[in-house]
């Protein structure tokens, strides 16, 4: 009888032992961001495109812009990006399997932007998951007055390969898999929010 009632007594404090693993609050100045013992360790921009265009960070914004202006015709301007995210978790830290995320990005002079991270990653102590979020909207769809700020912020972003000062980033786990358990997305794992600084620090949020 006892045999068969020990895997029920023992499911609540191994599932807030899992927590606790996942749990704390600290912030590490430009090398990462730990919130609930998920770090993440890099945040930067890559492969920025304007239409058919790959943006060279070289490239002056006027430039680029008086391109862009002169070979629209089709009413539509996406604009993309790759988001280049590196998450890990501390030393000493057990192994989690973290069933995707959803995420939201807020960049300034930009629409927000949204969208989930469908596949598993796997996280540990050893080394960075690298992930490559695709981000993209388009310019002409909400106010084709925005056609220069948003170019110049795409050309910032090839530039620095950076998210610009005022960007929110925020991350909302998918379940979580360890120590033999899982912990459903949203208990006792918030979303995850953080910002850039001027000197591209993370920054967390609340």
């Amino acid at each position: 009888m006892r045999s068969r009632r020990f895997p029920t007594r023992w499911r609540l404090p191994a599932s807030l032992c899992l927590a606790a693993l996942l749990g704390g609050c600290l912030a590490l100045p430009q090398t990462g961001l730990f919130a609930f013992r998920l770090a993440v360790t890099s945040l930067g921009v890559e492969e920025v495109r304007i239409g058919p265009y790959a943006v060279d960070a070289r490239l002056d914004s006027g430039d680029l812009t008086s391109l862009i202006a002169s070979s629209l015709g089709a009413g539509s301007l996406p604009v993309q990006a790759t988001l280049a995210l590196g998450l890990g978790l501390p030393a000493g830290t057990p192994p989690v399997e973290m069933a995707g995320f959803r995420w939201r990005l807020d960049m300034p002079g930009a629409e927000a932007l949204s969208g989930r991270y469908q596949q598993d990653v796997t996280l540990n102590a050893t080394s960075d998951a690298k992930l490559r979020l695709p981000v993209a909207f388009d310019v002409l769809a909400t106010d084709q007055r925005r056609l220069a700020p948003v170019v110049e912020l795409a050309s910032q972003l090839a530039r620095r390969g950076e998210l610009p000062a005022g960007s929110e980033l925020a991350i909302s786990p998918g379940d979580l898999r360890g120590l033999g358990m899982t912990l459903p997305a949203g208990l006792l794992t918030p979303t995850i929010r953080m910002a850039v600084g001027e000197n591209g620090e993370l920054v967390p949020q609340g």
